[in-house]
């Protein structure tokens, strides 16, 4: 890895003296590229703040034009695009933020088709996706390419987050064999509540790739936010999952 230049030391210059953190770490950070899947309520600020503290590079996925509908909570969102593609924005903001990060957009979801392939290209894994059939996809593939992926999901005034890692942690089919039956595409979001999830899933990957602190690798984090109650759930792997079990 390549030090850091003037321009980079003056940018993150109050992170740098976190103390654990440092020089080495900010130059670990510049060196990883981290997949985001959907950057709307949740994968926006999570986004927002991975720029921020200076990951080398963001792939980010996701689909579809803004609508009216996103703007209470899609931070990368604005309303003179609404009409227009997602990624657009998403990208454009991100560049104008933190013009020393390359941001790559990527104008669909995770599907079948491209989740191999947009795994295989990074070091860390962010799910925010709302449909559990791309959280699985991306679950599978952080299992067999041994990448660490950060879970993070909320729904009303609740969220919650815990750190992935293949062969040590449960996996996301650990803890929902199947989706749950009663789950739709559309749910109750508050955007500062989303957001909570989105910061937290932030510093669990910057954590995971620098060795900073604790992580939540196998325990899940629940917040109820209309109570400002925060709970540590431990979460152990299942001998018979589908995606782990075996491995």
């Amino acid at each position: 890895m390549s030090r850091l230049n003037e321009a980079e030391r003056a940018v993150y210059e109050w992170q740098l003296s976190i103390p654990g953190f440092g020089e080495v770490a900010q130059e670990k950070l510049r060196a990883s590229t981290a997949l985001i899947s959907r950057c709307g309520g949740l994968g926006g600020p999570l986004a927002y703040h991975l720029a921020g503290a200076g990951f080398g590079r963001l792939i980010i996925a996701h689909g579809g034009n803004i609508v009216t509908s996103d703007m209470n909570r899609q931070i990368l969102m604005t309303h003179d695009g609404i009409g227009k593609p997602r990624i657009e924005s998403i990208v454009r903001r991100l560049r104008e933020y933190a013009p020393m990060v390359e941001v790559e957009g990527v104008g669909e979801n995770i599907s079948e088709g491209n989740a191999a392939r947009l795994v295989g290209r990074v070091d860390i894994v962010f799910d925010c996706a709302p449909l559990f059939e791309e959280r699985f996809l991306m679950n599978r593939e952080c299992v067999r390419q041994g990448k660490p992926m950060i879970e993070a999901a909320m729904f009303a005034m609740e969220g919650q987050v815990t750190t992935i890692i293949p062969g040590k942690t449960p996996c996301l089919r650990c803890l929902y064999p199947e989706p749950p039956p009663t789950w739709k595409r559309q749910f109750p979001v508050l955007g500062a509540v989303s957001a909570m999830a989105g910061a937290m899933a932030a510093v669990e990957g910057i954590k995971v790739l620098t060795g900073l602190g604790t992580t939540l690798a196998g325990v899940l984090l629940h917040y109820d936010a209309a109570n400002m109650i925060f709970r540590r759930i431990p979460i152990q792997r299942r001998e018979a999952c589908a995606e782990c079990g075996s491995k």
